[in-house]
């Protein structure tokens, strides 16, 4: 079995349809990656040890997802050097909005690279995974070259087949 280069832990496991996504994203590049659950708020202690041994495991990048307080992106940030990437999930009746705000709004010299609300956001978080492990791995580089090609080819045939419709 591969060792993981991205960890991608969230704040409950109600979070894990959503991260699932960032797993999903991460398969196509052919990145191993690891998930677990660890809180901010309801296990710091744990949490803070996660973030300091992380590296020493050979992780290269962190993705945290949480809802609601969302802070588990920034306390890991805390704790390591490593990139950390926040997905604000939308579990409260403010549709992640607070969650959002919570994940982005870092103190300077905390940095979190925060994306979209929910499994866009996921998604959008393996490929940026992908991105800093490809500026050292050519095989990830190349695959990612190939997903930007298949999105302009997907592009070319929406485009195609509107026309066609509109013709017919």
């Amino acid at each position: 079995m591969t060792k993981p280069l991205v960890s991608i832990v969230m704040g409950s496991d109600s979070d894990l349809e959503i991260m699932r996504e960032a797993g999903k994203a991460l398969d196509e590049f052919g990145i191993a990656y690891e998930m677990d659950v660890t809180s901010a708020h309801r296990s710091p202690d744990r949490t803070a040890d996660y973030a300091r041994k992380a590296a020493g495991r050979g992780i290269r990048v962190i993705i945290a997802g949480a809802g609601g307080a969302a802070h588990l992106a920034g306390v890991i940030a805390a704790h390591t050097t490593l990139p950390v990437i926040g997905v604000p999930i939308p579990s409260t009746s403010l549709l992640g909005m607070d969650s959002l705000l919570a994940t982005v709004q870092m103190p300077a010299g905390i940095p979190v690279a925060t994306v979209a609300i929910g499994k866009p956001g996921a998604i959008n978080a393996g490929i940026l995974a992908a991105q800093i492990i490809g500026l050292a791995d050519a095989s990830v580089a190349k695959k990612l070259a190939r997903h930007k090609e298949k999105l302009v080819r997907g592009v070319e045939e929406k485009s195609n087949k509107m026309k066609a419709a509109m013709e017919g």
